[in-house]
């Protein structure tokens, strides 16, 4: 959660680190802070809300500097308010720190801090780091920090200035991510790549337990960045190219980020497809596992959360279907701690659009401990999860800055028919013929989203009509069924109007008694085995006086004498429905939470990344 940046240069430092922050505010956005070095000493501004409202204060302000840090904060400990802002600093207000993740055993620290006459300002767990810093500074904060970070217990990323130390900026890291670079102008921190576009395409990901010095000479204004260890050794850093667009972190004429990331996801299955297909096989370059060892796969875990998690239901049912292999679909915060039967013949497949969500880090590595392979499914290259996976594809969705995943839940579904295609591939599930007519009709469905974005009134006319009611259900079933779990989920974060979605068989088994005249009933009746069955579901529903909301197959014009609204896709095979029908159910969320007058890209209490538990 949070976001962190910091530049040290020859440029005046406010505006970048407001810019910066700004561009993170998807991570974070109970309140904001920037941490500035002048010539009267560390200037500290804190502001309760979004980034725009500390900008607003601080515009006017004469703070002159060019080394800085900024913070934008998600709460974890202590309320949102100006005093639980970052940064925060120690007793003598001479040191500045910013923080995201969580220390463990700050109330043991804080409790031994004050024992030695420290007096706190705040409720966060993040102050006890500037008091350690403080109590360890001896003309090295280089050295403090990292005496510092030996006290701590849990995740962080921290960077930290000092009055004393003019230009030096030190940043830390352990289970939550930070990246530096070198720019054009400075030295450049963040915990997200998207802050340093600007200034740089070539940027170091830290590594857990390691440490980095970015300092500024103010005398020729030359930068540099020195790395070590724990113990302070020198460290040659891995340094990862950039090759994303700045424009994918602006809004391109869109309302807002979320329509345009749903206009964006024909691409993103064409690029996460992007060589795949090569001369009739699939190809898979970036695994480090060979095919005889994918063969002997008995059993499939696919471990994620909130939006990853209903991509990888819906893979459950493809992997099952070609390969014949074992699939469950876990949540990740739950994996670790139920001592799953796990065997070195036991894939893994990790999905998590960032490539940081802690639950799902902390399961894979307890996975790895057990002996099994881990494959990864993320959108951030060098992102921990990439790094720490046997194998990884790549969902190619560039940056996603509304905090719901919209265009990259799909490219999480193409990425998992992938392999779930190669899995059963290797079991003789499916024929080289086979696959090649599936990875065709795969691609094909970037030019079926194009087609339902391009008449979109059915749907913001359903959406009017259900905008103010308190309550929904969405049904299905088969694939239906996983796919209105994700239209559930989408109409809760955006428009905090209630939802759950069933199995549609199950509404007589309670749910069907939520139901009076008006009640909002989402229905995925596409064209599938089970169709003459949702039928049954809605006139069952509609009996009840329920306003039903179809999503159905061109051509089926017997819906109509069921639905109150039918929201027509292109017709698709059944195991690539998930994607076509996901897009309007997308668009239906969004329709709503506009009319009750919602934040669609920023939804209360929620974050982007989740790197805490």
């Amino acid at each position: 959660m949070c976001g962190i940046v910091g530049y040290t240069g020859t440029l005046q430092v406010k505006d970048i680190l407001l810019r910066g922050l700004k561009r993170m505010e998807y991570r974070g956005y109970d309140s904001a802070g920037i941490a500035v070095q002048t010539a009267a000493g560390i200037n500290v501004k804190h502001k309760v809300g979004k980034v725009a409202a500390l900008a607003n204060m601080v515009d006017s302000m004469d703070i002159v500097g060019t080394c800085g840090i900024g913070h934008t904060r998600w709460a974890t400990h202590g309320k949102p308010s100006e005093r639980n802002a970052h940064p925060h600093t120690a007793c003598a207000n001479d040191i500045a720190v910013v923080h995201n993740g969580i220390i463990e055993n700050f109330a043991s620290l804080r409790e031994e801090l004050e024992g030695r006459g420290h007096v706190f300002s705040s409720e966060t767990d993040t102050e006890v780091v500037a008091h350690l810093i403080e109590e360890a500074y001896e003309g090295d904060l280089f050295g403090a920090v990292r005496a510092a970070c030996n006290r701590l217990a849990g995740a962080y990323a921290i960077a930290a200035i000092c009055e004393a130390e003019p230009g030096v900026i030190v940043c830390a890291r352990k289970d939550s991510p930070i990246v530096v670079g070198q720019g054009k102008t400075g030295a450049l921190v963040a915990s997200d790549i998207v802050a340093l576009i600007d200034e740089t395409r070539d940027v170091v990901v830290l590594e857990d337990d390691t440490f980095a010095k970015l300092s500024c000479d103010s005398a020729t204004g030359e930068t540099s960045i020195e790395y070590v260890d724990m113990e302070g050794n020198a460290i040659q850093p891995e340094i990862t190219h950039v090759d994303w667009d700045i424009d994918a972190a602006e809004k391109g004429g869109y309302p807002d980020f979320m329509l345009k990331e749903i206009y964006e996801e024909p691409r993103t299955i064409r690029d996460t497809l992007a060589g795949r297909m090569v001369n009739g096989h699939l190809q898979f370059d970036e695994l480090a596992l060979n095919y005889d060892e994918l063969a002997a796969i008995d059993r499939v875990y696919i471990i994620a959360c909130g939006t990853s998690y209903h991509a990888g239901l819906i893979a459950k049912n493809l992997i099952e279907a070609w390969s014949r292999i074992p699939c469950e679909v876990e949540v990740a915060s739950e994996f670790r701690y139920r001592n799953p039967i796990v065997t070195p013949s036991t894939l893994v497949v990790a999905v998590s659009q960032s490539g940081e969500t802690a639950d799902t880090l902390a399961a894979v590595r307890d996975a790895r401990i057990k002996g099994a392979k881990v494959f990864g499914i993320t959108n951030v290259v060098g992102s921990p999860l990439a790094r720490e996976s046997d194998g990884v594809i790549y969902i190619k969705a560039n940056k996603e800055i509304a905090v719901a995943a919209t265009k990259s839940f799909l490219g999480q579904v193409a990425a998992l028919t992938l392999l779930a295609m190669l899995l059963g591939q290797l079991r003789g599930g499916l024929t080289t013929a086979q696959i090649r007519m599936l990875f065709r009709e795969l691609a094909d469905t970037a030019q079926q989203i194009e087609q339902i974005l391009a008449d979109t009134d059915t749907i913001e006319a359903a959406a009017l009509a259900c905008k103010d009611a308190q309550n929904a259900l969405f049904i299905g079933r088969g694939i239906g069924s996983t796919i209105c779990y994700e239209g559930a989920l989408k109409l809760k974060e955006i428009s905090y109007l209630h939802a759950e979605a069933y199995a549609a068989g199950e509404m007589k088994h309670g749910p069907i008694a939520l139901i009076d005249p008006g009640f909002p009933v989402i229905v995925v009746a596409t064209k599938s085995p089970t169709y003459d069955k949702v039928i049954s579901n809605i006139q069952e529903c509609k009996a009840r006086g329920a306003l039903v909301v179809a999503i159905a197959t061109e051509g089926d014009e017997e819906i109509k004498k069921h639905a109150d609204y039918v929201i027509y896709i292109p017709k698709v095979r059944d195991c690539f429905s998930a994607i076509t029908a996901s897009v309007p159910l997308q668009l239906f969320a969004r329709s709503i939470a506009l009319a009750r007058g919602c934040d669609v890209d920023q939804p209360r209490n929620l974050a982007k990344s989740v790197t805490v538990e």
